[in-house]
């Protein structure tokens, strides 16, 4: 509830890993131009399944990748080369995380 009482509603879409997105799809989700997701496709940042356009198949977690594309260019004003290196970097943090919580759980 907000301070006047009135209940605040928040709406969304899950996204599981086996969704699949066209470029139509994830761009209109991400508010983008489909350039823009070619573009992060150009660059490495997204690698969907598929050889064209028209065929590309996008997951959940492309969406996520592109998302947080946006914000480190919107946010950070880095370029797109910058963000595939700052994706690459936070994957391999992620990895070395579970890595960690593994060793600590046994």
């Amino acid at each position: 509830m907000d301070s006047e009482g009135m209940q605040l509603h928040l709406s969304g879409i899950i996204l599981e890993e086996q969704t699949e997105l066209t470029l139509a799809d994830i761009s209109r989700t991400c508010a983008v131009h489909e350039e823009y997701i070619i573009e992060l496709v150009n660059e490495g940042v997204l690698a969907p399944v598929g050889r064209e356009p028209v065929s590309w198949r996008f997951s959940g977690a492309h969406m996520h990748r592109a998302t947080v594309s946006q914000r480190l260019q919107r946010d950070l004003g880095i370029n797109l080369a910058g963000v595939a290196l700052a994706l690459q970097l936070l994957d391999e943090i992620n990895a070395l995380r579970e890595s960690i919580r593994v060793i600590e759980t046994k």
